[in-house]
């Protein structure tokens, strides 16, 4: 969320970095918004004291026999009393309407972020890895031989409807081995803090990290008015809501492997074959909460550590800058990671780290106390997959998979799966 302070400051600015988004000019409706609030809480606070100085006018007044007086300074009493409430409501009114408004608004992005209308103009930072040269036409995930046993989406779909998977044998091992591997290669390497958080919310949790009111669409909600995480983000970075930190124990670097929701009400008719967009899938999620002195270069490690893992999984990809117009609703600057997938031909998103500010602290009041003392300040945020299990799956199976239809797992796996790095043409592990 946005300081309203900043904006009363520079609106010029502001507008101006809106633009970079697309988005039209907001700081004088917002002024506005603000100018009526001031007024109300001024125009309260100048009847609080009236109200009071006569209060204590009435006692002498009926002491001095000054009955007229008395009369008079009572009636003011009353008058002032129903003054400051109708200003304490409208006050009220115009304090939530500018919370409204403000919590609608996306982050702005920082100077250095390319600008640009899509995906199109998003700006290659890094590439790795060559994609595997085959001597025969690579098949997508699901059409795999060795695959097919053990990715059943028909099963899933009686149990579920669409945008389901049943995994089992060895291709439900290979999606849990790489889960571990990318935990504890960011535990016991990155040295990240492993977290096992819950996967239903409360409404609070969702507000303070920008999936509300925004994205309610793109998200479960149970009939107890609990929310299913769209990705551990979430829990984990609203666990330090509200809190104020001590500067030394910043950075705070999280991880945890949970199952994740999305309705995916925005994506209808887009990869709709295989796992690659699923109701419910599972991800690897990194959060760092650190002063904003270091939130750039946190990125930028963050971002490292999930390259990482593809790089130790011997996987090609590619890292860009989301320009302007391709950016998340809540992200400052964002490092998409694209990972090889053969069976597409392409490059297809399998992380995206981010930064966010203060924009999510604000809307927590997650804030720390400066090391030389002084008024405490909000931390900045960061998040990344680290990475999605189910892409880094498809992308494992379709990087690796043979002429004859079984599929030549990496090597890195092989304490995960026991040392068995084939996966056979009837789905199981050798």
């Amino acid at each position: 969320m946005h300081d309203i302070r900043t904006i009363r400051d520079n609106p010029a600015a502001f507008d101006a970095a809106l633009a970079r988004r697309g988005l039209p000019p907001m700081s004088q409706d917002l002024l506005s918004l603000d100018t009526k609030r001031r007024a109300a809480i001024g125009g309260a606070e100048t009847a609080l004291a009236e109200r009071n100085a006569a209060s204590k006018q009435v006692g002498a007044a009926k002491a001095s026999g000054d009955e007229a007086e008395f009369e008079r300074l009572r009636a003011l009493v009353a008058a002032k009393k129903e003054e400051i409430a109708r200003l304490e409501e409208e006050s009220r009114v115009a304090d939530a309407a500018l919370r409204d408004a403000l919590l609608e608004i996306p982050n702005l992005p920082d100077t250095d972020v390319p600008d640009g209308a899509d995906e199109a103009d998003n700006v290659e930072i890094n590439r790795h890895g060559t994609p595997p040269d085959f001597d025969f036409a690579p098949k997508e995930h699901y059409e795999i031989a060795g695959v097919v046993p053990g990715m059943d989406f028909e099963t899933a779909a009686k149990l579920s409807g669409s945008r389901f998977v049943l995994l089992r044998g060895g291709v439900a091992r290979i999606h849990r081995a790489l889960a571990q591997f990318m935990l504890d290669t960011h535990v016991a390497e990155n040295g990240l803090m492993e977290h096992t958080t819950p996967v239903l919310v409360r409404d609070d949790a969702m507000l303070g990290t920008d999936k509300l009111p925004k994205f309610g669409d793109d998200s479960f909600l149970t009939r107890e008015g609990y929310w299913l995480i769209p990705t551990s983000e979430v829990t984990l970075t609203y666990s330090v809501a509200g809190d104020v930190l001590d500067a030394a124990d910043l950075p705070r670097r999280m991880v945890a492997h949970t199952l994740c929701f999305r309705s995916e009400a925005g994506s209808a008719g887009r990869d709709t074959s295989g796992m690659l967009r699923q109701h419910q899938f599972e991800k690897v999620e990194m959060v760092s909460i650190t002063h904003p002195d270091h939130s750039r270069a946190e990125l930028d490690r963050m971002t490292r550590c999930a390259e990482g893992i593809l790089e130790t999984l011997g996987l090609a990809y590619r890292t860009v800058v989301l320009c302007t117009g391709d950016m998340g609703f809540g992200a400052r600057r964002t490092h998409d990671i694209e990972v090889w997938l053969p069976g597409q031909n392409t490059y297809r998103e399998i992380s995206s780290c981010s930064t966010t500010g203060d924009f999510q602290a604000r809307r927590m009041n997650a804030r720390f106390k400066p090391a030389g003392g002084g008024k405490p300040e909000f931390v900045h945020t960061l998040n990344g997959s680290g990475l999605a299990v189910g892409r880094c799956l498809i992308a494992v199976l379709e990087n690796g998979q043979q002429a004859d239809g079984s599929v030549r797992l990496p090597e890195a796996l092989g304490p995960w799966l026991g040392g068995k790095l084939t996966l056979t043409l009837d789905g199981t592990l050798a």
